[in-house]
């Protein structure tokens, strides 16, 4: 079963990328801030994080770089940027610290972000 952490502050986007993911039969852990986040990906296996940009305590970019210097336990662990439009500058910096991929909060429908997940979970195999 592929392991999905979702670090996202809005609880209802949280909830509902975790009701979306779990209905496909995965198993889904949360967290609504960018510190625990980041403990989470330190200490636990992941297939892939959904991570958000902008978080309290601790902002994606911010994790993505202390991930340079103390890895995820997993070492092969997909970080996917959840990201608004006009945040180009941002999402290329991410990519520069190892995202590898990020979805459009907005412009997405929850077909398309399950459409998105899988062929990012496929790559990771």
């Amino acid at each position: 079963m592929k392991k999905i952490l979702i670090i996202e502050d809005d609880q209802f986007l949280r909830e509902f990328y975790q009701e979306l993911l779990q209905a496909e039969g995965y198993f889904i852990d949360v967290a609504a801030d960018g510190e625990v986040g980041l403990s989470k990906i330190q200490s636990n296996e992941y297939d892939l994080v959904l991570l958000d940009i902008m978080l309290p305590k601790k902002d994606g970019v911010q994790i993505l770089r202390d991930l340079k210097s103390k890895p995820a336990k997993s070492s092969n662990v997909i970080i996917v940027i959840l990201t608004n439009l006009g945040q180009d500058t941002i999402i290329k910096e991410c990519f520069d610290l190892g995202a590898e991929g990020y979805l459009i909060k907005s412009a997405l429908n929850p077909d398309q972000v399950l459409t998105e997940i899988k062929s990012y979970l496929q790559k990771s195999q």
